[in-house]
């Protein structure tokens, strides 16, 4: 394929977030599993590399957002570069910023009817007198930052003393504060690909070893931490509910082109949607990843369709 038949890629990692390290990790990868007689692919960081990025977006046919994270998940970049005019794979300004806030998120699943846990906003008075928050909730809780990725800042709090520890901890990471009650169960991920045309991809069970209370930053980066089974070995009936509620919040949210929703099955059977994120990690061995490999497309057919998508979904956000 000559020079100029070959789709000239954007590839957006590293950026200011916390996960800037996990973002640098996935793009050694995607820019490896892209084809270069298909893709020639130019890294930009836009800790850094702003101003060049908009200098050559007239030589750009196409972004691929590898950012997780506050200014890159969040509209942000999306923003920017639907003022450059370049295209860009998943969702779009209002859809990123909306999944990125997990208050709002919260939000909107409600008015859509989905199950979500109960939940309450902190305050900054409650990390000296948390017993506000157990007037309507009780122990234990999860405390998180409401735009904060990876599970970074976040805590469950089986007593008084952890809970104002929690919220005092989460604060470092994010000016809002989540506290929603904790549910028991097994950690299922339904990934959903596509435009208008939605497709659910199979769901992948995380089990993190017995010393993690929960699918933390350790678990999911750290080797051997935390094991995965795809497909969830889980009922046909429950498997359609999954995947059923994985497209509703990925219609809730506005969503396009991929998003990953993470949800909570109890004992009994009951469902919970815990988040929706816009950019899932995109390593080959990254959930949505092993997700769509088990429906028949391995890491670079995986990224060509996103970016596949990302080109048909251009000015339609």
């Amino acid at each position: 394929m000559g020079e100029e038949k070959r789709i000239r890629v954007a590839l957006l990692a590293g950026g200011r977030s916390s996960e800037r390290e996990v973002s640098l990790k996935g793009a050694l990868g995607v820019e490896k599993a892209l084809d270069p007689r298909k893709f020639k692919v130019t890294r930009y960081d836009p800790a850094t590399d702003l101003a060049l990025l908009a200098q050559d977006a007239s030589s750009i046919d196409v972004a691929f957002i590898l950012l997780h994270g506050l200014y890159g998940e969040d509209g942000t970049v999306q923003g920017f570069l639907d003022l450059l005019g370049v295209p860009y794979q998943g969702s779009g300004v209002l859809g990123s910023a909306m999944a990125m806030d997990k208050n709002v998120a919260k939000i909107m699943y409600r008015l859509h009817g989905l199950p979500v846990a109960e939940w309450e906003m902190a305050r900054p008075e409650d990390v000296k007198t948390p017993e506000r928050l157990l007037k309507r909730l009780h122990l234990p809780l999860v405390i998180k930052p409401v735009r904060a990725g990876s599970s970074v800042g976040m805590s469950i709090a089986f007593t008084t003393e952890e809970l104002a520890t929690g919220i005092k901890a989460a604060y470092v990471h994010d000016s809002q504060v989540m506290v929603e009650q904790f549910i028991k169960g097994r950690e299922i991920t339904g990934g959903v690909l596509g435009n208008e045309e939605l497709t659910a991809l199979p769901l992948v069970e995380i089990i993190p070893n017995k010393e993690f209370l929960f699918f933390d930053y350790t678990a999911k980066y750290q080797p051997g931490a935390s094991r995965e089974l795809c497909p969830a070995p889980i009922s046909e009936e429950l498997r359609e509910k999954v995947q059923e509620l994985a497209l509703a919040a990925h219609r809730a949210l506005q969503l396009r082109g991929y998003s990953r929703t993470d949800m909570i099955l109890t004992e009994e059977g009951d469902l919970y949607i815990l988040e929706t994120n816009t950019i899932p990690g995109m390593t080959p061995t990254s959930l949505l990843p092993q997700a769509a490999a088990v429906y028949g497309l391995d890491f670079p057919a995986l990224l060509e369709r996103l970016i596949e998508l990302a080109l048909q979904g251009a000015g339609n956000r």
